[in-house]
């Protein structure tokens, strides 16, 4: 059947592949080092804070029932397992509070998947054959964040739209690629363990509305890449057209629109790296412009949540139907998931970070009370804007006093439009932390990672990212 229909764009497995396996570390620019690195610290702030949440310790449990040969660290945890299953773990961990990096095109978190799956293949690779520098596990994330990211360009909002989880589903490749690269896998080899990737991509988009299985799409797509990786070593096969085959691939499979240019636009020249964002609340991305809007007019008004009547909130398309959908206390996942419940504790507390999704703040009765202050509708002016602008909106206040305010943003801030300077990344690292270790250890990954392309062996500070972390007040 395959056979019959022309591939979506010829040889564009392959052509990731060889780049992938191709890359080196003096290949890449200095501001994608840099921004990779920002990502790297992100991810780990992300990785030991999750690390604290029962989801991670139920995912931590399974994976030490297994009884694997410790040789990769559970981040934050203050033990080992083998690659695989730490990819799992520390997957989930670094998804496990929404507050890890994103690429807004594509829909991916790549770092919690790249830098788990990165950093415990380089372990084990330090224990087979010696040494492996910090310019070896950065090459590895940035073949992770340019491979897969262009995976999820290619599969468009179609994919979310058919309700897919690009983390799960897009988010395979970047472990996939990641893996690979780690390894050292050939142009063959490494095209082997992509097509692996395609067949172990999954995720469903309705575990955002109160499952723990939300956050474990990102350990299995990170755990996929290792096997993938591993088994392509060995020698096992994958789909080689597994991207463009136009019956059963990734592409013709997953999206109804994809737009298999975005593979290979710019590969090597146009680094997709350097369009991830990072996330100043604890919430999923697309309301962030919304919640700015909402307390930069209450700041800007000196507007208390008691003074407010009523909150209208324009959307786009993708951004209600994702995000707009009534409120129950169904969980974290859930509250973090949904526009009302954000925009409420912003109102309240002036914050959307990790004090405001614990579970005794779930069903508070002046959260309800402001929810039902609340409407959201599908703006058309920022419907016609298209997907670039589909985390834009509108917000309008109308206060008790019956004065009307309204603010447009087009851009979230922490996006690459309206960036988190590198000073507010740290700053937030430290404020993620905070609650579960101490300042000192905080300082040090600080400085680690500040110096991580400068590391000949980074087995020397994997204690440091493994000692346990304590659980939040």
């Amino acid at each position: 059947m395959s056979s019959q229909k022309p591939p979506l764009l010829a040889n564009a497995t392959r052509d990731l592949a060889r780049f992938g396996s191709a890359l080196r570390y003096e290949d890449i620019p200095a501001d994608v080092i840099a921004r990779i690195k920002l990502s790297l610290l992100d991810s780990l702030g992300c990785c030991l804070f999750g690390a604290t949440l029962p989801w991670t310790q139920k995912v931590a449990a399974l994976a030490e029932q297994e009884g694997a040969k410790p040789v990769a660290t559970l981040i934050g945890l203050g033990r080992k397992t083998s690659a695989s299953l730490a990819a799992l773990v520390n997957g989930t961990s670094g998804h496990a509070f929404e507050l890890d990096d994103i690429h807004k095109e594509s829909i991916i978190h790549a770092g919690s998947i790249a830098t788990p799956v990165a950093l415990g293949l380089a372990e084990l690779n330090a224990q087979k054959s010696g040494k492996v520098s910090g310019q070896d596990v950065l090459t590895a994330m940035v073949a992770g964040y340019e491979i897969g990211h262009r995976v999820g360009n290619a599969a468009t909002m179609s994919l979310f739209f058919r309700g897919f989880h690009p983390q799960g589903t897009s988010g395979a490749f970047v472990a996939a690629a990641t893996a690979a690269r780690m390894l050292n896998l050939d142009a063959t080899q490494f095209q082997h363990a992509l097509g692996m990737a395609g067949s172990q991509s999954g995720g469903l988009m309705a575990a955002q509305e109160g499952a723990m299985v939300k956050r474990f799409h990102s350990g299995r797509a990170a755990q996929s890449g290792v096997y993938s990786a591993q088994l392509a070593a060995n020698g096992f096969t994958g789909i080689l057209d597994a991207l463009e085959a136009p019956y059963g691939g990734y592409l013709s499979t997953y999206s109804d629109e994809p737009n298999p240019s975005r593979l290979t636009a710019g590969l090597g020249k146009s680094w997709e790296t350097l369009n991830v964002g990072y996330k100043p609340h604890a919430s999923v991305t697309s309301i962030h412009s919304a919640l700015d809007g909402l307390a930069a007019i209450m700041q800007e008004q000196k507007l208390k949540a008691g003074d407010i009547a009523k909150v209208e909130t324009g959307l786009s398309p993708m951004t209600h139907v994702h995000c707009a959908w009534e409120y129950k206390a169904q969980g974290v996942t859930a509250a973090q998931m949904n526009l009302y419940y954000g925009m409420a504790v912003i109102a309240l507390d002036g914050a959307a970070f990790t004090e405001q999704f614990r579970e005794a703040r779930l069903s508070d009765p002046q959260i309800l009370d402001f929810i039902s202050r609340i409407t959201a509708h599908v703006d058309p002016e920022i419907e016609k804007m298209g997907a670039p602008f589909r985390h834009a909106s509108r917000v309008k206040i109308t206060a008790r006093n019956g004065q009307v305010f309204e603010k447009l943003s087009l851009h979230r801030r922490g996006s690459p439009e309206y960036p988190l300077s590198a000073e507010e990344v740290v700053h937030k690292f430290r404020n993620v932390v905070a609650p579960c270790m101490d300042k000192a250890a905080a300082e040090k990954i600080i400085a680690t990672v500040n110096q991580f392309e400068t590391l000949a062996d980074i087995s020397s500070v994997m204690p440091l990212l493994g000692a346990a972390v304590r659980s939040p007040k």
